[in-house]
């Protein structure tokens, strides 16, 4: 019996070594979900920068490009290509230049620059970049601090009514055609609002913890499931699911800077037979 050939997936984006973000998540993610994940890490760092210390830092200037040219040069194909954290504008020039190169492909951008209320490190002057970059993508996944930039909004304060979630995501089709606006406050639950060929809301209940690379988590999860034809809704609601069940499974008394167990829960992912 022959498979049908693995969906191609270039992911951009840095890689951590120890934390479970970024890369180190989203590869085994996609490629548990029967997709053959191309990892082109913009900067390697020896742990994510949320509560491990200082890490060790190696920018992977000049390697994007002639990655890219490697690529191209072996007629590779990709179906999707989706990228995360760019921390200079070389990295949002490559992830153009990636777009420019496979128009054909599903083009899906997390805007990685900012979380409660305020950029990150160094991320005050890309915004303007993140904001083409967006406008290139066929489908955007900002949290609500990035979703507020990337419209120079304030940002909301307080719980958001499902009305004011489904605008601000509907607002974002002057950037994109379809956004997915994550970590909106809802009462008992956090939430998700996506807005494109239609407009919902996912809910799922508020735990008291809080983990890195669970935003590289639900990407991941909500790419791989588009590329198995899932309407954006359904995979926006498999992704919030799995990372609910990831934290659930969590021990939690471990490290919360060493991110969730979703290792265990990988099989989950897996394609059925049939």
């Amino acid at each position: 019996m022959h498979l049908q050939a693995p969906k191609t997936v270039l992911c951009i984006h840095d890689l951590s070594g120890l934390g479970r973000c970024s890369l180190s998540v989203i590869v085994p993610v996609l490629a548990a979900m029967g997709c053959q994940p191309v990892a082109l890490p913009t900067a390697i760092f020896s742990t994510h920068t949320g509560g491990l210390g200082q890490p060790a830092v190696q920018l992977c200037q000049g390697y994007g490009e002639a990655a890219l040219e490697h690529y191209r040069s072996l007629g590779v194909s990709f179906d999707c290509i989706y990228t995360g954290y760019l921390a200079s504008e070389e990295d949002q020039h490559l992830a153009a230049k990636a777009f420019y190169l496979w128009p054909q492909a599903l083009k899906v951008v997390d805007p990685v620059m900012a979380d409660h209320g305020r950029f990150y490190a160094g991320m005050e002057d890309k915004l303007a970049g993140m904001q083409a970059l967006c406008r290139s993508a066929d489908l955007i996944l900002p949290n609500l601090t990035e979703a507020s930039l990337l419209l120079g909004r304030p940002m909301p304060e307080g719980e958001l009514s499902d009305e004011a979630a489904l605008e601000l995501a509907g607002s974002l089709s002057a950037l994109c055609p379809q956004a997915v606006v994550t970590g909106i406050p809802m009462g008992r639950h956090l939430s998700c609002a996506g807005a494109g060929r239609s407009s919902f809301v996912v809910r799922r209940l508020k735990l008291d913890r809080s983990y890195p690379g669970t935003g590289d988590l639900f990407a991941a999860v909500l790419t791989g499931a588009l590329l198995r034809g899932n309407a954006l809704s359904a995979a926006t609601d498999a992704a919030a699911g799995f990372v609910a069940d990831s934290i659930a499974a969590t021990d939690p008394e471990a490290p919360t800077a060493l991110g969730v167990w979703f290792e265990p829960l990988l099989g989950r992912l897996a394609p059925r037979e049939g």
